[in-house]
């Protein structure tokens, strides 16, 4: 992926609080959510290029094996639970 751009965005105090409210409620920082919306928006518009890459997954990566592949998920046996 390459570098990503950083802009200075002077906000009024008031949007910029909506934005963080909205933004905790969707599990986004307020910079994500900032960038979600005008993706959105150049989407809507037809003007988001087609080279422009995804959006990072939200939450933690996952975990990986030794081997660096997804470790297998197996349902855990009766001796294993703890109902």
């Amino acid at each position: 992926m390459s570098e990503r751009k950083s802009i200075l965005l002077r906000l009024d105090p008031a949007v910029h609080e909506a934005l963080a409210r909205w933004a905790s409620d969707e599990l986004r920082s307020t910079t994500a959510q900032i960038e979600f919306l005008l993706r959105q928006g150049l989407a809507r518009a037809g003007r988001l290029p087609g080279e422009v890459g995804g959006l990072p997954r939200r939450g933690r990566p996952p975990r990986r094996g030794d081997d660096g592949a997804e470790p297998e998920s197996t349902p855990a046996s009766d001796s294993e639970r703890s109902d």
